[in-house]
């Protein structure tokens, strides 16, 4: 179809669905903007609630203060964290801080806790699919280490020991390519026969459904655009996952002021999509920069819905139901 924008002259966008915030990430934004709300600033957060240069230097702006560790938080003050996910030392450290906490992890990171909390106690040796460093990883690595190995990739499969192969289960981090997660349990399963795989897939609804959306996008496009920042995971995978189906050119930019004129050399048709933890206000950066430029037909190519909402924190829910109950009475 790049052929036939070529043929009529046509440039256009392509522009993929779902694209943008998940749940996970709506939830942990709108949690500390209304931490602030309810409590007044500062509100402390531990790490980037999410990871996107342009949310965390809004939120700063509104009261938030991000910090690396638990311990740069002064005592009895509040503590948010972050949709990564924290380990259970990190909640022991606030305790001891006397610290108040809001807990915006990501319930489906969540669910990853939670399974490698009960892998480890029936004694798995549970296998981590993830990247070394990542909060997420060193969050679900926390709650067992013991039993926790991580494995980063397919390549790093055959330096994998485990006590017992019979008794041996994969998870992964959630924001992972689904291609090369597969490609890695795959080469797990050659070594170890026995291996288990959790009960639901760890990798998130809205990674999957934003990689597909993007790869349907890119089989049609010249050049692909992923908004979000460097450190984002899902975003990079999505770069690759465009390269991947075909794409000739994919690049991952923040924001519409690092676009590059002359990527649009020969081009007719380019996709645009963006990682999870990326408003829209910056995908509609991008497009008015696009039409600016020539590409002023836009689809949308929307290979799924998406209707999964999370509730707030619970800690956010009582005060505010408190408030309101208070305000009743009043």
């Amino acid at each position: 179809m790049a052929e036939d924008a070529q043929d009529t002259g046509r440039r256009r966008v392509l522009l993929a669905a779902p694209r943008g915030y998940c749940a996970g990430v709506d939830r942990a934004v709108i949690a500390v903007e209304r931490a602030l709300e309810q409590y007044g600033g500062p509100i402390y957060v531990r790490h980037e609630i999410v990871h996107n240069k342009y949310v965390v230097s809004t939120l700063e702006k509104k009261g938030a203060i991000f910090v690396e560790e638990t311990a740069e938080v002064p005592e009895g003050e509040i503590v948010i964290f972050s949709a990564h996910g924290v380990s259970p030392e990190v909640r022991r450290e606030a305790e001891r801080g006397k610290l108040a906490t809001v807990d915006a992890t990501c319930p489906l990171v969540t669910k990853v806790h939670k399974e490698a909390v009960r892998f480890a106690k029936d004694d798995f040796d549970i296998l981590l699919i993830g990247h070394e460093g990542h909060e997420e990883v060193i969050g679900t690595s926390g709650e067992a280490p013991d039993h926790i190995t991580l494995v980063d990739g397919p390549d790093d499969v055959a330096n994998v020991e485990v006590r017992d192969p019979e008794r041996v289960v994969w998870l992964s981090q959630t924001t992972l390519s689904v291609d090369e997660t597969m490609e890695t349990v795959d080469a797990l399963k050659r070594r170890f026969p026995a291996l288990l795989s959790p009960p639901s897939d760890d990798i998130c609804y809205a990674t999957q459904n934003r990689q597909t959306a993007v790869k349907q996008v890119a089989a049609e496009a010249d050049l692909v655009l992923v908004v979000g920042s460097k450190n984002s995971s899902n975003a990079v995978r999505m770069v690759e996952a465009a390269l991947a189906a075909g794409a000739r050119e994919a690049h991952l930019v923040d924001h519409a002021d690092e676009l590059v004129e002359a990527w649009l050399h020969g081009v007719t048709t380019v996709g645009l999509s963006s990682g999870a933890s990326v408003p829209e206000v910056l995908v509609d950066g991008v497009l008015e920069w696009l039409v600016a430029h020539g590409f002023d037909e836009v689809e949308i190519v929307k290979p799924m819905e998406e209707h999964i909402r999370f509730s707030l924190p619970k800690e956010l829910r009582r005060d505010l139901r408190a408030e309101a109950a208070d305000k009743v009475r009043g």
